[in-house]
């Protein structure tokens, strides 16, 4: 079982975009999603945002230690639309992320079934056997000194699916706590959920959201 010390970031809430329908929000990183089930981390990006929207309904999740877009919808069948925008993959996800060592493909598709390590929850593991199918394409933005930056598109929405297949590659994300064992020389996880791209749940049309990258 892994632990952590959960301390949430002290930070404004920033909404990036809002109407009658949907809220956006930018996810800071070190923030759960929703309340945690252990005391001490009722904190969370779902209960900030009801204390200033009372009508705010959760849709998806980020990891705690991801920061970006978040999409809450404001009424029940706003929450059903968007829910089946995720479920259906036609919601379309940009990730930035910086993982560790000089990727030499370009782009490429790591396509490798995840399933719970239960002896190590919440860690997931490529699982050939018992795992779901999982599908993320990946694209060099730029390579450093041992190190490199890529985009990431997850074609599918596994629990930690960007940080088990670029484990897998032998290219973990930097400042992971759980995949990469080098968090302490890193202020946060270097992944950040940069573009959210669906169909409003008002109008049919296609919206994207978009979110600075802060490192």
């Amino acid at each position: 079982m892994f632990e952590f010390d959960y301390r949430p970031p002290d930070v404004p809430l920033r909404v990036i975009y809002q109407d009658d329908l949907v809220i956006v929000a930018d996810k800071p990183a070190g923030l759960l999603s929703v309340p945690g089930k252990l005391e001490g981390r009722k904190d969370c990006l779902e209960g900030r945002l009801r204390a200033a929207f009372w009508d705010s309904l959760l849709v998806h999740r980020l990891d705690c230690d991801t920061s970006g877009v978040m999409i809450f919808a404001r009424t029940k069948q706003a929450q059903g639309f968007l829910g089946q925008e995720f479920e259906k993959r036609r919601a379309k996800k940009v990730y930035v992320a910086r993982v560790a060592g000089v990727m030499e493909a370009d782009r490429g598709r790591v396509d490798l079934p995840i399933g719970a390590d239960w002896e190590f929850r919440p860690r997931q593991r490529v699982d050939q056997e018992h795992g779901r199918a999982a599908v993320t394409d990946f694209e060099v933005v730029e390579r450093g000194e041992g190190e490199t930056r890529v985009r990431l598109f997850p074609q599918t929405g596994r629990s930690h699916q960007l940080r088990v297949h670029m484990q897998a590659l032998g290219h973990p994300i930097l400042g992971d706590p759980i995949y990469s064992g080098d968090s302490e020389a890193w202020p946060r996880l270097m992944l950040h959920a940069e573009v959210l791209g669906l169909h409003h749940p008002g109008t049919g049309e296609w919206v994207e959201f978009r979110a600075g990258c802060p490192f």
